[in-house]
């Protein structure tokens, strides 16, 4: 007697394909988000240790270095007491700081000093002139300051996940579509001495709009203090 063999009809293993791709796909969003989240946090332990590097600059040198010379050369750009033609404002001096180049995207950290913190002659005292100005948004979407008018000494950025107008490591320069992003545009740089730091945002609709900059900066009461400490300032 014959028996009869039974299995999947094209429909059973349609359905079972569908249920297979619905749990895949559950699965790849958290990890794509979590591994979003482990760059982030990467990024800002890479840019405290940063902060640390320029404190320790500073209480061996008695000034705090210049912008990068260029995106493939990581060395302070210094000029004699000053930074090469007065610039202020560029990328993050990596290899002078021993520091890693890149964030956790791939694109070079930027860096901006007050002129009166990168000279060296004279070096700067508890009366140097800081000329940079950080600011937040408050729970009602509104401009508000992070830091006194005019009193930071320096500040370090990452560009984010978006990276726009960031530099890559083959030194191209990621197409600037922040029009819908004045707090990211304004982190862009300009003259270099006002920024905004304020929680990542994905919506475009939000006061500043979309926002993953990553903004720390250099407190001059820290720097201070510090110096004091290791006695560098009376």
């Amino acid at each position: 007697m014959k028996t009869q063999q039974s299995g999947f009809t094209l429909v059973e293993i349609a359905i079972v394909l569908v249920i297979v791709g619905l749990i895949i796909g559950g699965l790849v969003t958290p990890l794509a988000a979590q591994l979003e989240q482990r760059k982030v946090s990467e990024t800002q332990r890479a840019l405290d240790e940063a902060k640390e590097a320029l404190y320790g600059f500073a209480l061996r040198n008695g000034y705090l270095p210049c912008p990068a010379v260029s995106a493939s050369n990581g060395l302070e750009d210094r000029s004699g007491a000053n930074c090469s033609d007065d610039k202020r404002l560029g990328y993050l001096p990596w290899a002078t700081l021993g520091l890693a180049k890149l964030d956790a995207w791939n694109h070079l950290y930027r860096y901006s000093v007050s002129p009166a913190f990168s000279s060296s002659s004279p070096v700067f005292t508890l009366r140097s002139a800081r000329d940079i100005t950080v600011a937040t948004r408050d729970g009602s979407g509104a401009l508000a300051p992070a830091t006194g008018v005019n009193d930071t000494v320096a500040v370090l950025l990452s560009h984010g996940r978006n990276g726009y107008g960031a530099t890559s490591e083959q030194n191209t320069v990621l197409a600037d579509r922040s029009a819908n992003n004045p707090d990211e545009k304004t982190n862009l740089g300009g003259d270099g001495r006002q920024y905004i730091a304020r929680s990542s945002n994905d919506n475009l609709n939000a006061p500043g709009g979309e926002f993953d900059d990553i903004v720390v900066w250099i407190s001059p009461n820290i720097l201070y203090n510090r110096m004091v400490a290791a006695q560098r300032l009376p």
